[in-house]
C-alpha cells in the first residue's frame, strides 16, 4: 500500500482514516469482483472530511503556540505562534481547493504564517509587551508546514531497499521544505528578523513538565484532526505524544543526547501503535505518525535552510547535522518497533 499518495485532494494533507479503509480493503477484498473494488474504492474517495477547514486551522493554531512552548518561548511568543499559525493554515487549505501548485501553496502559507507572527508581535512591542524569545516563535509559526509524513516514509523505504519510492518522497519533502524556507527568508529580508538563539523560558521544573504535557497533548491531536483521524485516534494520538515527547525531552533533561532521545521516543510509539492496533483496530499509521511528526526537528530544519541563504556555512552544517541525526534516529526507532512486532 503506497500510504504516500493517499492525500485528500481537497486540504492537501495526508488522509490517515483514507489510508486505514485501503488497508482493510486490501486484507479482505479476497476474490471480489473488480467492479467491487472500484465500488468500495469509489466510497472511500468520495468520504467527505471529518472536520471543517475552521476546526483544523484553529487546531493548528493552538499546535503552533504549542510549538512555541516545546521550544522555549513565552507567552507572547506563544499566542501569536498560535495566531499566525492558525491563518496560515486557514490560507493553505483555502489555496489547495483551488488546485494550487503546492509548493507555492507551501511558500505563500509559510509568508502568512511567519508575517502574521511579525505583525502581532509588533502590534504586542507597540503595547508595551516584551518578547525575550522572538526565533522560537516565529520558526514554530511555520512548524506545521514540515512534511514529517514523506521524510519519515522515505527513511522507511530505504530501509526496506525500496529506493525509487525513497528518492522520489525525499524529494518531495526537500522541495516542501525548500518552499516554506522561501516564504520565511522573504519575510526575513523585508521584516529584519534576528534568528539568534535565545536561553529558553525558565520555569520550576515540575510546571515545565506539566505544560510539556499540555503541549504534547495539543500539538500530537491538532495533527491527528489534520490528518482526518477518528475522534478515538485522536485522543490515542495526543496521550501517546504525550507520553513519548514527554519521555523524550526528560531525557535530553538528564543529558541524553537529541538523536538517542528520539530514537528511544519513537520505539514507544512503534510499540504501542502496534498494540493499540491489534487490541482496538487502529491503523498503526493513524497512529505514529501524527504522534512522531511534532518531534520532527523543524526548527533544525528551517534554520540550516534559512542560514545557507545568508551564507553562514558553518552554522547551516551544524544545524543540518542536528537535524539529519534526529530525524534518522525517528526512523529507526519506529522501524525497530516494527521489526520487533512483525508477524
Amino acid at each position: 500500500m503506497d500510504h504516500g499518495d493517499a492525500r485528500d485532494r481537497t486540504a492537501g494533507d495526508i488522509n490517515a482514516s483514507r489510508i486505514g479503509e485501503l488497508e482493510e480493503l486490501a486484507r479482505t477484498a479476497g476474490p471480489a469482483l473488480p467492479r467491487e473494488i472500484a465500488a468500495r474504492l469509489a466510497a472511500i474517495e468520495s468520504t467527505p472530511p471529518r472536520y471543517s477547514n475552521a476546526q483544523i486551522a484553529a487546531a493548528i493554531g493552538v499546535a503552533s503556540g504549542a510549538f512555541a512552548f516545546l521550544n522555549g518561548a513565552g507567552a507572547p511568543e506563544l499566542i501569536a505562534a498560535a495566531i499566525g499559525g492558525g491563518i496560515g493554515q486557514g490560507l493553505r487549505s483555502w489555496l489547495a481547493r483551488r488546485r494550487l501548485n503546492q509548493y507555492g501553496t507551501a511558500a505563500l502559507s509559510a509568508v502568512a504564517a511567519s508575517g502574521i507572527y511579525v505583525l502581532a508581535a509588533a502590534l504586542a512591542r507597540h503595547a508595551g509587551l516584551a518578547f525575550a524569545h522572538y526565533p522560537a516563535g516565529f520558526i514554530a509559526s511555520v512548524l506545521f508546514l514540515v512534511p514529517g509524513f514523506p521524510l519519515i516514509a522515505a527513511l522507511f523505504d530505504l530501509l526496506q531497499y525500496q529506493t525509487i519510492a525513497a528518492a522520489s518522497r525525499l524529494a518531495y519533502g526537500v522541495m516542501i521544505l525548500l518552499a516554506v524556507a522561501l516564504g520565511l527568508s522573504i519575510v526575513i529580508a523585508v521584516a529584519g528578523v534576528d534568528l539568534s538563539r535565545h536561553p529558553p523560558l525558565e520555569l520550576a521544573y515540575p510546571l515545565k513538565l506539566a505544560l510539556r504535557a499540555v503541549a504534547s497533548f495539543v500539538a500530537g491531536g491538532a495533527f491527528a484532526m489534520l490528518f482526518n483521524s477518528s475522534a478515538r485516534t485522536v485522543l490515542a494520538v495526543s496521550l501517546l505524544a504525550l507520553g513519548a515527547n514527554g519521555l523524550r525531552l526528560t531525557l535530553i533533561d538528564m543529558g541524553m543526547m537529541l538523536a538517542p532521545a528520539a530514537f528511544f521516543a519513537a520505539l514507544t510509539i512503534g510499540l504501542v501503535a502496534v498494540l493499540v492496533d491489534r487490541r482496538f483496530d487502529m491503523p498503526p499509521i493513524a497512529i505514529a505518525v501524527p504522534a512522531i511528526v511534532i518531534m520532527v526537528p523543524g526548527l533544525y530544519a528551517f534554520e540550516m535552510i534559512v542560514l545557507l541563504y545568508r551564507g553562514q556555512v558553518l552554522d547551516a552544517l551544524q544545524a543540518s547535522a542536528s537535524c539529519g541525526f534526529v530525524i534518522g534516529a525517528l526512523a529507526m526507532g519506529l522501524a525497530a518497533a516494527r521489526f520487533v512486532n512483525r508477524r
